[in-house]
């Protein structure tokens, strides 16, 4: 990281004009004030015209051809997955599998690592706030091979129980799985010192780091994480892309979850072989043109630089939380903002998520309503359904007060004031 970017201005009104569809108007005159980037963010104009590029002038199918166009293709490809390798500090670009995006990356290790290291007896290690892309996975890894699950419990402030590590991580525990950052409460969870914990009863760590990637540095080094999954569409990436990452030596012991052309290494009639890490685990056509635009989407996270990101939009969260706060009959569901990432999710008294949801829709307010793909959770806090507002790089004070506005609005259309 250069010193000129950490000493650079973050100029947000600039950087909103590499978003083409953050410029227009509503019908009803009102701006977007696009506050969902938690379920998938926006796409800066490089990346989008980085798709069109290669099926404009080079595309053709990847590790197939020699040719110019097919030898364009895998240069481009190869590029991104030294990007992914800097991005998150991994040591070995063989290290970097392209998948459709996070939940195929968290399925592949699920069922894969699974076969060759799961047996009867054996624990897995979650916790109720995860997204059901890396829980349901498990769940099913446990039932194929009779392992069971056993959950890290939340305090009351919305973060993982630390104290009972010790407890639930046990001689037994072959897998600890977690979020880097939960989609919902926006809670940061130590993912090193639950890695140093796993690894010290002999078992391996998964991350789910769809949430965290577009906000804050990731060191799978520093870490010490065996395996990590993220998706290209939350990193302002296109979607239909997604990176596995995993220690080769683990890599190199599982089976892979679909087999074809591109990831052998011999075909007989009788038995086949694979090809060594990345190819074993990327079986037919590779997202191509998507792979190559997310090579642009981190290009443009690092000339912005995380760390700055990372203060543009604490400042955010912090604007938002103490605003949200003075509503009547507000409850945030958060823990403290040290230990948040830029998410709030909350239920209003008197309001349904789904009716609150489109009615900031008329003010020009995008917000998620729903369990956002986790039951458990919301099961585990006693309600239905949430309201989430979660913001992205492009996000402003300004849209900030649009919600809180739209909110007020909501309030007198339901009579809640």
């Amino acid at each position: 990281m250069s010193d000129d970017r950490l000493d650079r201005k973050f100029d947000v009104e600039a950087i909103r004009q590499d978003f083409h569809i953050l410029q227009q108007q509503l019908p009803n005159g009102l701006p977007v004030a696009f506050l969902d980037s938690a379920a998938s963010a926006q796409k800066p104009h490089t990346v989008i015209a980085k798709e069109c590029e290669a099926y404009e002038q080079y595309y053709a199918n990847a590790y197939r051809g020699v040719y110019r166009f097919g030898a364009r293709i895998d240069e481009e490809l190869e590029a991104t997955r030294n990007k992914v390798k800097r991005f998150i500090n991994a040591q070995d670009e063989k290290e970097i599998i392209f998948t459709s995006g996070a939940t195929m990356s968290i399925n592949l290790v699920a069922a894969g690592w699974s076969r060759a290291h799961l047996c009867e007896g054996d624990e897995i290690v979650l916790n109720v706030m995860e997204h059901h892309a890396n829980f349901v996975p498990w769940q099913q890894a446990a039932q194929e091979t009779g392992s069971r699950c056993r959950f890290v419990p939340l305090t009351n402030d919305y973060q993982l129980d630390l104290s009972t590590l010790d407890t639930v991580i046990t001689n037994q525990t072959r897998v600890v799985v977690v979020t880097a950052m939960s989609n919902v409460l926006g809670t940061i969870n130590p993912v090193r010192q639950i890695a140093k914990r796993a690894h010290e009863v002999g078992a391996v760590i998964v991350v789910d780091a769809a949430q965290s990637a577009p906000h804050m540095v990731t060191d799978v080094l520093e870490d010490d994480i065996d395996f990590l999954a993220f998706s290209g569409h939350k990193v302002y990436g296109p979607s239909g892309v997604g990176v596995l990452y995993g220690k080769f030596d683990l890599l190199k012991t599982m089976e892979p979850l679909l087999t074809g052309g591109h990831m052998i290494e011999r075909v007989s009639q009788q038995r086949s072989t694979w090809a060594d890490p990345p190819a074993k685990f990327e079986a037919g056509t590779l997202p191509i043109a998507q792979a190559i635009a997310l090579g642009t989407a981190i290009d443009y996270l690092d000339d912005l630089d995380l760390q700055a990101v990372d203060v543009h939009e604490k400042q955010l969260l912090t604007y938002a939380h103490q605003s949200l706060a003075k509503i009547p009959g507000m409850r945030l569901l958060s823990p403290p903002l040290s230990a948040k990432g830029p998410i709030v999710s909350f239920v209003l008294d008197g309001a349904h998520p789904e009716d609150l949801a489109q009615l900031l829709d008329r003010r020009g307010v995008f917000v998620r309503h729903g369990h956002h793909c986790t039951m458990p959770l919301h099961e585990h806090l006693g309600i239905a359904a949430s309201l989430r507002v979660s913001f992205g790089l492009y996000n402003t004070f300004a849209e900030i007060d649009q919600l809180l506005e739209a909110i007020n609005f909501a309030r007198e259309k339901l009579r809640l004031t």
